[in-house]
């Protein structure tokens, strides 16, 4: 399982300092993505798949959604965790800490 988590920051946003609008555009043209999990969260979203080539699909299908709202810039910054050893979800990172945390 390939995981990664993905920011991106829509520069010149005609609603001022928000980028919800933004943001909202670029998730939901990569939530519907066969075989692609996404999880928003405040600084970004998460997401995971089998396949490397999924992961970097969706980050160029979300900047091209940002792109169509007429941003002329866009600053990504993306986390990429492929772990050949062991299959591991999301979920499961979180419950890894969790677990230790008890």
């Amino acid at each position: 399982m390939i995981t990664a988590e993905i920011s991106l920051v829509p520069v010149g946003s005609r609603s001022g300092t928000s980028m919800s609008k933004e943001i909202a555009l670029a998730f939901d043209a990569i939530s519907g993505i066969k075989d692609l999990k996404a999880t928003l969260t405040p600084l970004g979203t998460q997401i995971q798949s089998g396949s490397m080539v999924d992961i970097l699909n969706a980050i160029n299908i979300a900047h091209e959604a940002v792109k169509s709202s007429g941003i002329q810039r866009i600053i990504s910054i993306v986390h990429i965790d492929e772990r050949l050893d062991k299959e591991q979800n999301l979920d499961q990172k979180v419950d890894s800490v969790m677990n230790k945390l008890k």
